[in-house]
């Protein structure tokens, strides 16, 4: 059965959207979380419109999609005072962030479960534009960028012909790669945090990349803060 959703706002709140943090932007430069002030403004643009988003339909339990948006969102909470009165100003309460990387509704288990394609539709329906590539967190790994591996241990390799398998704790195989990545893979899995341009062995940068990239997509590996 096909369902569609109506549209679920009229007007988009531009004091919410329009919201300038300076003090945010200077704070994601100096500690490193970005590389450039446009970086830290377009991801900070991506939170103000998931929290309108957010507000925009209460009857869906919205998760967070994207673990480096959902670091700006942290940052921004970070400063206490400025957060609250942004959410009372532009949407009457305070919106908790939680654990899980999703805001937390009260009565949350009466709302209809959120989907990443539910998602990507109603931002476009909302914002009129496609979701932005700074939503899918694997498109955005670079040579420089840093990568945490918040599971180091937990994963093991297991050879197969000219393949190498990554384990999880539980022994099953979660992702399989050409022999020819096994220094990069069995240096991943015992390292808590590298850059990509500091894998071992014979992979081209692109491959490098390419690598970090999936197992960013298969939730093994963070981007870091």
């Amino acid at each position: 059965m096909t369902t569609t959703t109506e549209p679920v706002a009229a007007e988009l709140p531009s004091e919410a959207l329009e919201f300038d943090a300076p003090f945010l932007i200077e704070k994601l430069l100096k500690d490193h979380v970005v590389e450039s002030a446009a970086e830290a403004q377009a991801l900070f643009r991506e939170v103000k419109r998931f929290l309108v988003l957010t507000a925009a339909d209460r009857t869906v339990a919205w998760a967070m999609y994207s673990l480096r948006v959902d670091q700006i969102w942290h940052q921004f909470i970070l400063f206490t005072r400025q957060y609250i009165d942004y959410c009372l100003r532009n949407f009457d309460k305070y919106i908790q962030h939680a654990p899980s990387t999703a805001p937390v509704v009260e009565g949350m288990e009466r709302l209809t479960p959120s989907t990443f394609h539910l998602f990507a539709d109603t931002y476009e329906q909302l914002f009129g534009e496609p979701l932005p590539d700074l939503w899918y967190d694997g498109n955005n790994v670079t040579l420089g960028r840093r990568i945490v591996n918040a599971r180091v241990g937990s994963f093991s390799l297991r050879d197969d012909d000219d393949m190498v398998e990554l384990l999880n704790a539980k022994g099953e195989a979660v992702f399989a790669v050409d022999q020819v990545a096994r220094a990069a893979l069995e240096f991943i899995t015992c390292t808590g945090t590298f850059f990509v341009r500091e894998l071992p062995g014979e992979l081209p940068d692109e491959q490098r990349i390419a690598l970090v990239s999936t197992l960013v997509e298969y939730r093994v590996l963070d981007l870091a803060t």
